[in-house]
């Protein structure tokens, strides 16, 4: 099982590699290699290409991962939306739709996704092994048994979704944070070489993933990543969570939109209005923005003197519309203490969570322990319908 893992990896990581070039990769003997290679050829996980070359002789007989062998269901469960990305086997999103939500009665939601989930595994039957897996982020505390400690949000306590919706239809259902989810995506898909990457996501709330030696780090209870409880200001703003002051109530993006509407009397402001409002360089919302940033920069500058990251990267659609976002968040972290080697703006902005939760399923039915998806293969293919 060790060196099938190994070698499923090793297609993966490749594209597309010969067996003998799978032998100096993985120090397995080309037996060892030509047995497994005959596995996965029975069971339609890989197929055969030959390369085209302009050299004399025979062409190679290359091995890929095949692609439409299966598929995965990725779900970011948010405050108001919820986010349903398909993919390949390769990790490729397919398509994604959007729900918008407005009431959160557990039972209710059950149902809604249930429903969702099994119209995915219909759309899928047709290929080797179908719907092969559904993971889905929640913003909330989640145990690492995977069932659901506390949502905010939805004030959901103590729930088992993995379960619920495994009984109504029939799929492996992962439950997983969605700061979590949104890690694992950067570490698959774009920081492949990093062994030790933090993603702080700014949406609803704020969530850390923190990835150490390739592995999330979750805590002893699965509670690891909660930093958007930390308190910046004393006896300030109230929280859902019981305290003043947390971080989240400063530079969270749902903050940042309510303070924005109070100001414009307007019910829900858009992220094309508040692009609009940077263009034009509205006073009002820049200066707004410059707090933000300032507020943002505080906890960032605790994550980066507690961990010392190699990578952190900010999940955040709207430093992504500011203007040289990263050069004021930058200019404020100016310890001698505080090291860092990269900070970035994720370009998968609220993708990340649910191309996370493709990845995450497919590492599951995979059975591989590391996965890297090449940047080249993420494209649109042929959708099951």
């Amino acid at each position: 099982m060790i060196n099938r893992s190994l070698i499923i990896s090793k297609i993966i990581e490749h594209g597309m590699i010969s067996r003998a070039d799978l032998a100096k990769i993985t120090g397995l003997n080309k037996a060892t290699i030509s047995v497994q290679a005959a596995e996965l050829l029975a069971e339609e996980l890989i197929i055969e290409t030959k390369q085209e070359h302009k050299n004399l002789g025979r062409r190679p007989i290359m091995l890929s991962l095949n692609h439409q062998a299966g598929y995965s269901l990725g779900i970011d469960l948010d405050k108001s939306v919820i986010t349903f990305t398909l993919s390949d086997l390769s990790g490729s999103p397919l398509d994604t739709h959007i729900i918008e939500i407005k009431a959160f009665d557990y039972n209710l939601m059950v149902k809604l996704l249930a429903e969702q989930i099994t119209h995915y595994k219909q759309r899928c039957s047709q290929s080797p092994y179908g719907l092969i897996g559904v993971v889905i982020g929640i913003h909330g505390i989640v145990n690492n048994d995977e069932t659901i400690y506390f949502v905010p949000r939805h004030q959901w306590h103590n729930k088992n979704l993995k379960a619920d919706l495994q009984n109504e239809t029939g799929i492996n259902v992962y439950i997983e944070n969605n700061a979590n989810l949104c890690s694992f995506a950067e570490i698959v898909y774009k920081h492949y070489q990093s062994e030790n990457l933090l993603s702080v996501s700014l949406y609803s709330g704020i969530g850390l993933g923190i990835m150490v030696n390739s592995k999330l780090l979750k805590g002893c209870d699965g509670y690891a990543g909660e930093i958007g409880h930390m308190i910046i200001v004393p006896d300030g703003l109230p929280c859902r969570c019981g305290n003043h002051g947390c971080w989240e109530q400063y530079a969270s993006e749902s903050s940042f939109m309510k303070q924005l509407s109070k100001i414009h009397n307007i019910e829900y402001v858009t992220y094309n209005e508040i692009n609009q409002w940077f263009v034009e360089q509205d006073p009002v919302t820049c200066k707004l923005m410059k707090d933000f940033i300032k507020f943002l920069s505080y906890g960032l500058n605790n994550i980066i003197n507690l961990y010392n990251p190699e990578i952190l990267v900010i999940n955040s659609e709207l430093l992504r519309l500011y203007p040289n976002a990263l050069e004021e968040i930058k200019a404020h972290l100016t310890s001698t203490v505080g090291q860092y080697h990269k900070l970035q703006i994720s370009e998968f902005g609220k993708n990340a969570c649910s191309m996370g939760a493709c990845a995450l399923a497919i590492k599951n039915f995979l059975e591989v322990k590391e996965l890297c998806f090449s940047i080249e293969f993420k494209t649109k293919k042929s959708v099951p319908q």
